[in-house]
This record gives C-alpha cells, sequence and structure tokens, in this order.
C-alpha cells in the first residue's frame, strides 16, 4: 500500500507540477500576444501620422507657397494692382494656415534644418528691413535670377518668411492697396517668398523622402544643395517608422509615439504661455504673431488644430484611420474625453478672444485662453504617460 500511495503522490506532484508549467506557459505566451498586439496598433499610430498628418501637411503647405510665390511675381510692374494685391494675400493665408497647422511636428527638420525660425520669426525687424530696402546693391542682388539664395544667405531671420511678406502685403487686418506698395518692397517680398518655397519643399522631402515629393521640387532642393535626411540617411518620416529597428532614433515605437504626444505638449505650451501669454502678461507687448494681417487669432486656432489632427489621426477627416484616440480610449476611455474636450475648450476660448488680438491682448477672455491652453498641455502629459500603460 505504501508503494502504492507513492505512487499516486509522486503521478499527483507530477501532474500538479505539469499543470503549473502549463499556466506558466499560457501566461508568458498571453502577454507575448498583447506586447505584439499593442506594438501593432501603436506602429500603425505613426504610420498614420507620419502619412496623414505630417507629410499631407506638408505637402499642402509646399504647393501653397508656390501658389504664394507666383501670385506675388504676378505683382511686378503692371500687374500691381489692387486685384493682384488682393490674391496675394489670399494666398499669404492660405500658405499661413497650414503652416501653423504644422506646428505640433516642429520637431525634426523644422527645428534641426533651423527652418522654423528661418521663416517665422516675429516681430519683423522693421529698422532692419529699411536699412536693406534702401539699400541698391541688395535690392539688386534681390532682382537677379537667384534672389531666393541671396537673401536666405545674407538677410537675416528676423526680415524673412511669413512676416516680412505680411508686411508688404498688409496694414491693419487688410491687404493694402497697390499704390501703398512700392517696386523695391515688391521685389524683396519675390526673392522671401522664393526662399520660404524652398524651405516648404525641404521640410516635405525631409519627412516624404526627397523620391516622393514632386520633379520640380526634387530639383530645386538638389539644386539648392539643401539636406533632407538625418545623418544615417533615413528621412525624417523613415524614421519613425522604422521605431525600434537598426538604424533608427526611435529606440521602439512607443518611444515614437512619445515623441508625437511631445510635439503636442510643446505647441499647447507655445501658445499658451507665449502667443497669448506674453502679451497678456505684459511680459512682451510686442510679441504678437501676424500683427499687420490680423491673423494671430487664426494662427493660435490652427496650432491646436494641428493637436487635434495629430490625436484623431490625420488632417484630413475622411482619411482618420489609427489614431492615438483610439488608442488612448481602448485604456482610458474616460482620458480620451477629457483630451477631445480640452482641445475643443481651448479652440472655443481663443475663438472668443474679441477680434483683432493685436488690440484686444489685455482682455480677460485672453486670459481664459491662456488657462484652457494650460489645461490642454496637462491632459496631454497625461496621454504620454498613458501610453506605457
Amino acid at each position: 500500500m505504501k508503494k502504492l500511495d507513492r505512487f499516486f503522490k509522486t503521478a499527483l506532484c507530477a501532474g500538479m507540477a505539469a499543470m503549473i508549467l502549463l499556466s506558466v506557459s499560457c501566461s508568458k505566451n498571453s502577454n507575448d500576444d498583447d506586447d505584439a498586439e499593442r506594438e501593432q496598433t501603436l506602429r500603425a499610430i505613426v504610420e498614420q501620422y507620419v502619412d496623414a498628418t505630417v507629410v499631407a501637411t506638408y505637402k499642402s503647405l509646399a504647393d501653397e507657397s508656390v501658389a504664394l510665390y507666383n501670385a506675388l511675381v504676378a505683382l511686378k510692374g503692371a500687374g500691381k494692382t489692387d486685384a493682384n494685391v488682393l490674391a496675394a494675400a489670399n494666398k499669404w493665408k492660405s500658405a499661413r494656415d497650414y503652416w501653423e497647422k504644422s506646428e505640433a511636428f516642429l520637431f525634426g527638420p523644422a527645428g534641426d534644418f533651423g527652418i522654423d525660425p528661418h521663416i517665422d520669426t516675429w516681430p519683423l525687424a522693421k529698422d532692419e528691413l529699411d536699412v536693406v530696402l534702401a539699400n541698391d546693391a541688395s535690392l539688386a542682388s534681390m532682382a537677379g535670377d537667384e534672389g531666393d539664395v541671396w537673401v536666405s544667405e545674407y538677410l537675416g531671420r528676423s526680415v524673412l518668411g511669413f512676416h516680412g511678406i505680411e508686411y508688404v502685403l498688409f496694414a491693419g487686418g487688410n491687404p493694402k492697396q497697390a499704390t501703398q506698395i512700392t517696386d523695391r518692397e515688391v521685389t524683396y517680398a519675390i526673392a522671401v517668398a522664393g526662399d520660404l518655397r524652398n524651405k516648404c519643399f525641404q521640410l516635405e522631402a525631409s519627412w516624404a523622402g526627397i523620391d516622393n515629393v514632386s520633379a520640380a521640387k526634387k530639383t530645386k532642393l538638389e539644386e539648392l544643395e539643401l539636406q533632407t535626411t538625418l545623418t544615417g540617411g533615413y528621412s525624417y518620416g523613415e524614421d519613425m517608422l522604422n521605431a525600434g529597428k537598426a538604424g533608427s532614433t526611435q529606440k521602439m515605437v512607443v518611444n515614437a509615439c512619445e515623441t508625437i504626444v511631445e510635439g503636442c505638449i510643446t505647441i499647447a505650451d507655445e501658445v499658451g504661455a507665449m502667443k497669448i501669454g506674453k502679451p497678456y502678461n505684459g511680459d512682451d507687448v510686442n510679441y504678437i504673431e501676424s500683427p499687420y494681417s490680423y491673423n494671430s487669432k487664426v494662427d493660435f486656432i490652427g496650432n491646436i488644430i494641428s493637436i487635434q489632427n495629430v490625436y484623431l489621426g490625420g488632417a484630413n477627416a475622411a482619411n482618420r484611420k489609427a489614431s492615438l484616440s483610439d488608442y488612448i480610449k481602448s485604456v482610458n476611455p474616460n482620458l480620451d474625453a477629457q483630451v477631445r474636450a480640452a482641445i475643443d475648450n481651448a479652440i472655443a476660448k481663443i475663438e472668443a478672444i474679441p477680434y483683432p488680438f493685436a488690440l484686444n491682448y489685455t482682455n480677460a477672455k485672453a486670459g481664459e485662453a491662456v488657462d484652457a491652453c494650460v489645461a490642454l498641455n496637462d491632459v496631454l502629459a497625461l496621454v504620454k504617460n498613458a501610453l506605457n500603460q
């Protein structure tokens, strides 16, 4: 009987051990499956972000920068009419809109290649611009075939980009009359718009890959020898898409998603603390974006929409697929609702600031907009934390 008892006890122990091993194995497989599914989900978010948000926005920006350049060229000579000034002013607004809707992803080439400060520094250095416009040699260089290259190399960033062109085209929130714009200013604006166009080409190619832009854009970039890749040869889009693989600066796909959210956090903070906050708090009353066109509120809202496009998965609502919102909703539905509400609230509070911001920056509604941007910043920080849950 003792031998039989030992037999049963031994068999029982073996069976229990096998069950424990099977349970551990199943648990491990289950965890592995969950990790693989999570990585696949996050990778789909990154792919959608690169293609449907970043590249789509920068392509539109590059295309509109060409239209702006062409509209300014049309102002030369006999073309300097009120109708053509209005057309150029509208093209400025169109290009400007896409630029502002790209500011949630100012990391990467916009920062690495100095494109952001090159095309979007304000306030405009009016005294410096007056000197440039009065210099015959400078005007001759700007009027030449490589005027765009000359301004890029020889003019300071405080007289380049969107706001130099804005100054030429607008006054008091309206397009100027043709008689208010000098021929020298037209020459300057054309050269600066050419430089702006080149930088917008560089942004698009740096994310999409230079072989994935139009032939005209590729030719211009190669002529100017503008860099469009990281040191290892990846485009910035490839770097994000290859997260976790050899050569990518993103160690894991979750790190790529964190980078995406950090871009949103940065611009939410900038809109609240700086773009609205600096003039509102009296820290710098000259720190007003787009003061000649009175486009400030449109700029601010565009920045928040850039966050919205990133979070919801695309610049075009009809083409949205995998998104940060989808993932956050799956792990924390309340947080997803908070993010969406914070985005909507920030837009609403900015819209409520009396127009134009340039004349109403001390209004209490501006303070409410600052608070709304702070709240958006805070909830986006929670999104970053949730990516590791």
